[in-house]
């Protein structure tokens, strides 16, 4: 396949590269990952979203930065942007690719575990799926919009997401069921303009006397909660369900050896408090929290 708006030879262009401009060239937006398999971070003038946003964001701006900035929102299928010299330095530090589903037309249903493929095969019409290392990407023709943890181990990525590229998988596109536009009930928001409202009363804090059958020790339980509070606090633009999803898990599985009780009921509150201070709406936060503490139970 020959890319005449490339800048290199495909001979001397890093493997990446020339599977990011094929995905392109077949219209489906693409875009680096860095180390860890997420995207890279935004330059100086998109810090902080101080530019205001790519226009297809949930706030929408007018940034039109040519760095790969904005995460999903950064996907292109431009190849000439793909193979510039404003993403060369991206491309030599990456290590996956992603794309929006979104942007192609498509979603994807993220199957986290067997037990969520089991489901999914159970409950869902066949189409071309893509394994991954813990489980399948389902994907559909039809774009709707994104959401985490709408069930344990299963998330939905389209319009406001990416999924890592892993190779064009098996089997025939199917258009999208009712059967998944029905898992998006509740939108992820950004932050409001004013304060959050949230009927939740401020949490207490987590503590021994709380814990009596928990076998970490407090100082351990604190440093692990206060890493994760941080992190789900710095997703001001989206993922802090998904961020508040992946800290219940984390915990579930640190204390699914313990006796009990662990007070898990107060770090809950407290995860639900993070997420709602940046904009998710509580019943989602709750929702996503014990869909993270189902680890463990299974």
């Amino acid at each position: 396949m020959t890319h005449h708006t490339a800048t290199q030879p495909r001979s001397t262009r890093p493997l990446l590269l020339n599977t990011a401009l094929e995905l392109a060239a077949a219209r489906v937006p693409v875009l680096p990952l860095r180390q860890g398999k997420v995207p890279f971070g935004n330059c100086r003038t998109c810090s902080g979203n101080a530019c205001g946003g790519r226009p297809n964001m949930k706030a929408a701006g007018a940034c039109r930065c040519t760095a790969p900035c904005h995460a999903w929102a950064a996907a292109t299928t431009n190849a000439q942007t793909i193979a510039s010299a404003t993403w060369a330095g991206a491309w030599r530090q990456a290590q996956a690719i992603a794309y929006h589903p979104g942007g192609a037309g498509l979603t994807v249903v993220d199957l986290d575990n067997a037990q969520a493929v089991l489901w999914a095969r159970e409950s869902l019409p066949l189409t071309r799926t893509v394994a991954t290392m813990r489980g399948e990407h389902w994907i559909y023709l039809g774009a709707l919009r994104s959401a985490n943890a709408v069930r344990p181990g299963v998330d939905i990525k389209s319009r406001m997401s990416y999924a890592r590229w892993r190779g064009p998988g098996h089997g025939t596109m199917a258009p999208l069921p009712v059967a998944v536009r029905a898992l998006v009930t509740v939108e992820e928001t950004t932050p409001a303009p004013g304060p959050v409202v949230s009927s939740a009363p401020e949490p207490a804090a987590w503590d021994r006397t709380v814990a009596t059958g928990c076998r970490h020790t407090e100082k351990y339980v604190r440093t692990g909660l206060d890493r994760g509070l941080a992190l789900i606090r710095s997703r001001t633009e989206s993922g802090a369900a998904s961020q508040a999803f992946g800290v219940a898990r984390f915990l579930a599985a640190q204390h699914g050896q313990c006796p009990g009780p662990c007070g898990l009921d107060i770090l809950e509150r407290q995860i639900v408090a993070a997420a709602v201070s940046v904009g998710v709406p509580e019943t989602y936060a709750y929702r996503a929290v014990a869909n993270g503490y189902a680890v463990r139970a299974a």
